[in-house]
């Protein structure tokens, strides 16, 4: 199969398409856009300048990336977007440039955006991340690999959601969600560690059983935060997805999420 372009889809001459890519009816591809192999740009949907999307990915109806920041301080600088190979952005989900010289807004591999997803200037989306319909993530938000994140919940600005945790639909995220965490609400709420999903995803019993505890001593124990950081160091035997929590707590600026 060979690259196919609709006749009323307009395309820049600068961008680069690769083998077998398909451009549906109405789309636009603006100047210094590379799309990867085996990419399908379903109908209207806009790709602005300085986006990249990788091979075997969809980009949805109506769907624009690469379009200028929201933010009343962008300078207009030469920023871009990147979505790496494998991941479907469905229809309408919006992705923006980021804010900065030089910066990325970046949506890593084999990841699912349903519907009317909003990914805003400077976020980080890692691998196999599932966000489902009308997530808004706001600026400089970073997702970790694995993450679900449930149908209309919006994220604040500079917040992070750790890698396999799950967030329930319906949820409103005003600071950092630790790894592995199960949480949902409105105000939020953390119901511990993401048993279900470290269960499907492979995770020792070892490991959930440490997490667990990790858990409630960090969040259920009226330590100090401080105080049972240090303590976990000391007691939880080299777990390295004990490491990786403390490491995310430790390292929080908008504080963690802990009850």
């Amino acid at each position: 199969m060979s690259t196919h372009i609709h006749p009323t889809a307009v395309v820049h001459d600068d961008a680069e398409l690769g083998p077998d890519v398909v451009v549906g009816p109405g789309a636009v591809i603006g100047p210094n856009v590379v799309v990867g192999s085996g990419t399908e740009i379903q109908a209207h949907a806009i790709l602005e300048r300085n986006t990249t999307v990788g091979r075997a990915c969809l980009v949805g109806y109506g769907a624009v990336l690469g379009s200028a920041p929201q933010d009343l301080n962008d300078p207009g600088e030469d920023t871009a977007v990147t979505v790496d190979d494998g991941t479907h952005l469905r229809e309408y989900v919006t992705v923006h440039r980021a804010t900065a010289e030089g910066r990325v807004t970046h949506v890593g591999a084999r990841c699912l955006l349903m519907a009317y997803v909003h990914v805003a200037h400077d976020c980080l989306v890692e691998d196999d991340v599932v966000l489902a319909n009308a997530v808004q993530l706001a600026g400089h938000v970073c997702v970790g690999h694995h993450a679900w994140i449930g149908g209309q919940t919006p994220v604040h600005q500079f917040v992070r959601i750790g890698e396999y945790a799950f967030v329930g639909g319906g949820s409103r995220v005003p600071q950092d969600v630790p790894p592995y965490a199960c949480v949902a609400g409105a105000p939020l709420r953390l119901y511990g560690p993401n048993v279900v999903g470290l269960r499907r995803a492979g995770f020792s019993s070892e490991a959930r059983l440490a997490l667990k505890h990790a858990f409630r001593l960090l969040f259920n124990s009226g330590r100090t935060t401080t105080a049972a950081l240090e303590e976990l160091r000391l007691r939880h035997d080299g777990i390295p997805e004990v490491d990786r929590l403390l490491d995310f707590v430790a390292s929080s600026e908008r504080g963690v999420l802990v009850g």
